[in-house]
């Protein structure tokens, strides 16, 4: 629950949205209970029986990416459950969904559907729309829309079509259809190829001061051996590590050899010009030193005022801050 699941929901509820998308059944179900209303969509399909079973006993809209799942559905309503989905098109990500090229089974599943599922939406998702002009993504795009070409061909019309991810909606404002799933852009966070779009990112988070202590010169802070003092250093102990979602980033996932090459070029050169991770205490930055542990980092505050006892403000994406640590929120 990286930023709140269930406040982030009634939040975006609050302010007019009418649709959720999750990943999982899990957030489907915590959704679930704090808004009996709003429509719900797992984008995960599913063909194991007792978790397709809560989503629809839930009034979750599922999604049908497979002929396993698509028959599991049809078992559900033909014993008199009523259930709403989407259809899940793989255009090359390799994951959920019917391959693009299939477009005579795609077409099947849907005819072949019970009478008390409704089928509401058709959707897709882009491996690599962080770029404007991505190659992949403009294939990925025409894939879909011959799939739902072929689809209409048939006489079978789906309401809500999307493809759109916060990098795609950016990026491809061609490529919205009638609906959008923006997920990371609400964060402030979306990655776009580098380039800056003025969004404001939301959350932080603050620890405090444990430990004060004066390490010698030439002495070892953190694990591997990577930093020794300079000079007696005056060091603060804070006690959020890497377990915690600090300094954890997706770049390393998300882009290609070439880009993986660019991202090394750019830490050598921040690593010659000794450009630091930093956090902020008393109205002032500081420098975080050593390797970053799972539970703790130290601070290098010999150049400041600072007492055990004072918050210390962290820059981190609630993507990746674990579900342990309390949430607040103005």
């Amino acid at each position: 629950m990286d930023s709140g699941l269930e406040e982030f929901s009634k939040f975006l509820i609050d302010n007019g949205i009418r649709i959720l998308a999750v990943a999982t059944t899990e957030e489907a179900l915590s959704i679930r209970k704090i808004n009996d209303e709003i429509e719900i969509l797992n984008m995960s399909s599913t063909s194991i029986k007792e978790e397709m079973e809560k989503l629809i006993d839930n009034n979750i809209t599922i999604t049908i990416g497979s002929l396993q799942a698509a028959n599991l559905a049809n078992d559900f309503a033909r014993n008199g459950k009523h259930l709403k989905a989407h259809i899940k098109i793989d255009t090359g990500f390799g994951r959920y969904g019917f391959i693009y090229q299939d477009k005579g089974t795609i077409i099947n599943v849907i005819k072949n559907l019970d009478e008390n599922i409704k089928l509401q939406g058709i959707f897709t998702h882009f491996s690599l729309a962080y770029y404007k002009n991505s190659p992949s993504t403009i294939k990925q795009y025409k894939a879909f829309i011959e799939v739902i070409n072929a689809i209409e061909k048939e006489g079978i019309n789906i309401e809500l079509k999307h493809a759109c991810n916060s990098p795609a909606f950016l990026n491809f404002p061609n490529m919205r259809l009638n609906a959008a799933r923006i997920g990371s852009a609400f964060l402030g966070r979306v990655d776009t190829g580098g380039i800056s779009l003025g969004l404001k990112k939301i959350g932080k988070m603050k620890s405090q001061i444990t430990e004060i202590k004066l390490l010698p010169k030439d002495f070892n802070v953190g694990y591997l051996d990577t930093y020794k003092t300079k000079k007696e250093t005056k060091v603060a102990i804070v006690p959020i590590g890497y377990k915690d979602g600090f300094n954890m980033g997706t770049k390393e996932d998300m882009f290609r050899t070439v880009d993986k090459l660019r991202n090394l070029k750019h830490l050598v050169f921040s690593l010659l010009k000794k450009q630091k991770l930093t956090v902020w205490i008393n109205n002032k930055y500081y420098n975080v030193i050593g390797k970053i542990g799972m539970y703790h980092m130290a601070i290098d505050i010999s150049e400041g005022a600072v007492n055990i006892g004072d918050s210390v403000e962290l820059n981190v994406n609630p993507i990746f801050v674990d579900s342990s640590v309390r949430r607040e929120y103005e």
